[in-house]
Parts: structure tokens; sequence; C-alpha cells
């Protein structure tokens, strides 16, 4: 008869357990640190910024009007061209243009800058502004550009309700001679005329354009 030996269950470290690894800093997800997708011709892009906790509510006339002249500041700088945004609460979303990925990698750090020395002067305190770098989704197709345009401009209704344009503290509530003098002009394709190719669209996009004079030249 065979003794048969029993397994002794030794403690020991690492592998795979609940509660393992490094514990997140923040409470939210915070922006992948992965490589940005490289671009070296005009292309729209989706940026998201979002603000510390103890940063002022975005959404008060005092911060949005900082915000604007930031945005007035930047305008076409390093190659990055602002053509839409909204301001909420804590986060601002923005459909730009950039020539490439260094544009867009220069051109919104000088912006991030601006906005956070403003709006600290009017806190009166110093320190980061904002809680992460800002996260940016590159549009590659109309679908994806006319999607982005009803996210941005339609952000208020997705997050308060109400109508999905005409938000006081967005682009869509510009008029042309504002549009001028804060916003660009894209110079690509997609942005320009390309977007309208896109089959499905909400209906208040219907006779959107990107033109300062709100008409296309197509």
């Amino acid at each position: 008869m065979r003794n048969a030996q029993l397994a002794l269950k030794l403690p020991h470290r690492g592998g795979k357990r609940r509660g393992a690894g490094r514990k997140p800093k923040a409470q939210r997800p915070q922006v992948s640190h992965k490589a940005r997708p490289r671009f070296g011709k005009p292309s729209p892009v989706h940026v998201t910024l979002r603000v510390g906790r103890r940063v002022w509510n975005l959404r008060s006339r005092r911060c949005f009007r900082l915000i604007e002249a930031s945005l007035e500041d930047a305008r076409e700088r390093f190659g990055l061209r602002v053509i839409e945004f909204t301001v909420l609460g804590n986060h601002l979303h923005l459909l730009v243009e950039a020539d490439s990925d260094a544009s867009l990698s220069r051109g919104m750090q000088g912006l991030g800058v601006r906005i956070a020395r403003a709006l600290n002067r009017l806190m009166g305190r110093q320190g980061s502004v904002f809680a992460d770098h800002y996260h940016s989704r590159v549009l590659l197709t109309p679908t994806e550009v006319v999607n982005a345009l009803a996210y941005v401009l339609g952000n208020r209704a997705h997050h308060f309700g109400g109508a999905s344009s005409g938000d006081s503290f967005s682009s869509g509530a510009y008029g042309a001679s504002t549009r001028r003098r804060v916003l660009a002009i894209p110079v690509g394709w997609l942005l320009r005329v390309g977007w309208r190719r896109a089959r499905r669209a909400p209906e208040w996009l219907a006779d959107w354009s990107f033109s300062p004079s709100g008409t296309d030249a197509r």
C-alpha cells in the first residue's frame, strides 16, 4: 500500500489575487499614458479637458469669460485650430483641427497653460487646475466627425436635458462676429465639407456651418 503525500498550503507573496496591484490615485479613471496616434496632415480631433475638484464651476460667467479669452488668445497657434467647444461644470469638450500630432500636443499644452493661469488668478490660488492631461480622439470619417460635433454641441442636453443646441456656454450660441474673433476656420477636407457625407446626422445639424459667414464654400 502506497502512502499518499498531502500538499501543504504554504503562504506566498505575489500572484493574481483580489486587491493586488497599485491603487489608483484618483476616484475617476485617469487618461491613458499610452502613445497618442501620429498624423501628419490637418485632422479633426475631439478633445476633453477635466479640471480638479477644487476648481470653481466653469459654467459661471466669470470662469467662462476667461476660458473664452484663452481660446481667443490661443487662436491658430502651433497649428491647432479650435472649431467648436462647450463648457460643462468641471470639464470642456473641444472639436479641434491640428496640422499634426506635434501641433496637437504643443497647441493643447499652450491652451491648457493659458486657461490654468487665468483660472488661478481668478480663484487667488496656485497649483494645478486640470485633474489630468487632456484626452483626445482623432476623427477619421465623416460619421465620426458628425457624432463628435453632435456630442460637443449637444452635451448640455446630455447632462441637463433640454434643447440640443443654443447653449450659452457653447460655441453653438455664437454669432458670425464672435466666431470670427474666437474660433478658427478648418482647412482640412473632413471639417470643411466631408462631414456632410455622413449617412445620419441630427436634424438640427442639417444647416450647420463651420464658416464664420454661416455658409460653406462647397
